[in-house]
């Protein structure tokens, strides 16, 4: 095995290749504007903050107090987060409800704030974004029939749609397909 080097030429001892690097701990103030200049850049969630500055060693007792700041100065609002979220989610991944729903729960979310930024969602199109995902699915599949079926209801429920949806969606689905072979 050739030996590694470091960028003076000098080969690495078995400590030094072995050793992880040491990471770097924040005060409160270093994390605060640090944590400022992320959210005024992309929209962050209280429990976001929270990890990154556990992440960066920052003491529980002052986690809180660079989190209440961040609110109060209103770099973190769960609720606008949650309202971006799901815009983004459902519009440009096509998720379903009830992705959106687990990875907001993931991030800490409240319950209600969830509620609340999913009931603001434009339900009409949810069905036409899960038919339009199906169809994509549709033209990268080469079953047909039943096992075709399969693979559509477990795509669009993993999407996160309703079971009742998706049946939908792929009865419909399979329809126009049985319709264009007849023709």
């Amino acid at each position: 095995m050739p030996k590694r080097v470091n960028i003076d030429n000098r080969a690495l001892t078995d400590a030094e290749i072995r050793t992880p690097r040491e990471r770097k701990t924040k005060t409160s103030e270093q994390a605060l504007r640090t944590l400022m200049n992320l959210c005024a850049k992309s929209e962050k969630s209280s429990g976001d903050a929270l990890r990154l500055m556990a992440r960066w060693g920052v003491p529980p007792s002052e986690r809180s107090k660079v989190l209440s700041t961040l609110v109060a100065q209103r770099f973190i609002d769960d609720n606008r987060y949650a309202g971006a979220y799901v815009r983004e989610k459902s519009r440009l991944s096509g998720w379903g409800a009830y992705k959106i729903r687990a990875a907001l729960a993931a991030k800490g979310i409240a319950r209600e704030i969830i509620d609340e930024a999913l009931a603001q969602c434009d339900r009409s199109s949810s069905a036409e974004r899960l038919a339009e995902m199906l169809r994509r699915k549709r033209r990268s599949l080469r079953e047909v029939g039943y096992p075709l079926k399969g693979k559509l209801m477990r795509y669009g429920l993993s999407l996160g749609y309703e079971y009742d949806a998706v049946a939908e969606a792929v009865e419909k689905l399979m329809d126009q397909e049985d319709d264009n072979t007849l023709e």
